[in-house]
């Protein structure tokens, strides 16, 4: 699965009585949906994944697959404390035709992690996920950085396609890079422009070609000739390779990421401001690193401030202020003040989506 571009983390919504707000999160697929985004990750950290129940973890991906675009990318976080909860999350988000799982190492035992032990605990998510796996590595809430030799190693696993590095460390992005550039590379189905083809996208084009079948005259109870409707063209499609893709999850690192050979970023920012995140990337491809710079300058200072000090409570305010549905967060989390939420009006003053 190609994995490249800009992908909102996306927020999980709740009422204030904490009860998740399936309407709001339709309603931001759908707007997500309509923005340059390559696509979207449900249920990550800025999703407030490990405060849902597995119930309500289902509930979530399936309102969010349903609202989002066939053409945006789907990753579903789905980490759990074992390999056998988060092996039947994978199925579910296979089930509802996601495009790859976003897995965290567990970390409730963090004293007995070892590399032995993410080699063999990531190796057997990829065994038998039935989706490709992206490895997420964010030691600012899970108390163990994957080393850069161990994600070598597990890049070289057929089912394994990529991580999302969220350190914020742009040499160990940098690292991360140089060894697993020569990691095997996969024959994946993109776009006649080398963009990437969902397995929704795939779907939808096979029921309709299937609904559209002509009509033979003989069968036709009246017998006259009508003209019959011909079958909408299947989507064209290709082949690119791709190799271990690397994504940053820091707002401040996306440019020297993609100039380093990186795939691209995760960005919890992105939630609240997806077309400014974007513009990075987009003047990248267009290879105007002056602009590319300029759009990241734009972002880095209000993106360290809003979602990095103040975190998901910040990242959700500042949904909320940009047309989003960020809502309010779950216990322990608690709201930003209302000096805060002034500040990050301020921030994102110029920075309106």
């Amino acid at each position: 699965m190609l994995i490249e571009g800009v992908f909102a983390a996306a927020t999980t919504p709740f009422y204030p009585d904490e009860r998740v707000y399936f309407r709001k999160i339709e309603a931001n697929m759908a707007r997500y949906s309509r923005s340059p985004l390559a696509g979207m990750v449900v249920l990550g950290s800025t999703g407030e994944a490990m405060a849902l129940t597995d119930e309500e973890t289902r509930a979530v991906l399936k309102t969010a697959v349903e609202a989002a675009s066939a053409e945006k990318v789907l990753i579903a976080g789905v980490g759990r404390e074992s390999l056998k909860a988060t092996l039947d999350l994978a199925e579910t988000a296979a089930e509802y035709q996601y495009d790859a799982v976003l897995v965290r190492i567990p970390t409730y035992y963090a004293p007995q992690l070892s590399p032995q032990v993410a080699l063999t605990y990531f190796s057997s998510i990829a065994d038998r996920s039935p989706l490709p796996v992206m490895l997420y590595n964010i030691p600012k809430f899970v108390p163990y950085n994957l080393p850069v030799d161990v994600v070598a190693e597990l890049a070289k696993h057929p089912n394994i396609i990529g991580i999302k590095d969220s350190t914020g460390d742009m040499a160990r992005t940098t690292s991360l890079i140089a060894a697993t550039r020569n990691a095997p590379t996969r024959t994946t189905t993109v776009t006649p422009v080398f963009e990437a083809i969902t397995a929704r996208m795939l779907q939808q084009s096979s029921m309709t070609t299937e609904q559209a079948a002509f009509v033979a005259v003989s069968e036709l109870s009246g017998g006259a000739a009508v003209a019959a409707v011909p079958p909408a063209p299947a989507i064209k499609t290709r082949s690119r390779e791709v190799g271990f893709q690397v994504l940053t999850g820091g707002s401040g690192t996306v440019l020297e990421t993609l100039e380093a050979g990186g795939a691209g970023a995760v960005l919890g920012f992105a939630a609240c401001a997806p077309q400014a995140c974007h513009e990075i990337y987009s003047a990248w491809k267009d290879h105007d690193l002056t602009l590319a710079r300029e759009k990241q300058k734009r972002i880095a200072g209000p993106a360290k401030r809003i979602v990095g000090d103040l975190g998901i409570a910040g990242a959700k305010y500042a949904c909320d202020f940009n047309g989003y549905y960020g809502g309010r967060t779950r216990l322990p989390l608690l709201p930003v003040s209302s000096a805060e939420k002034t500040e990050i009006e301020t921030l994102l003053a110029t920075i309106r989506n």
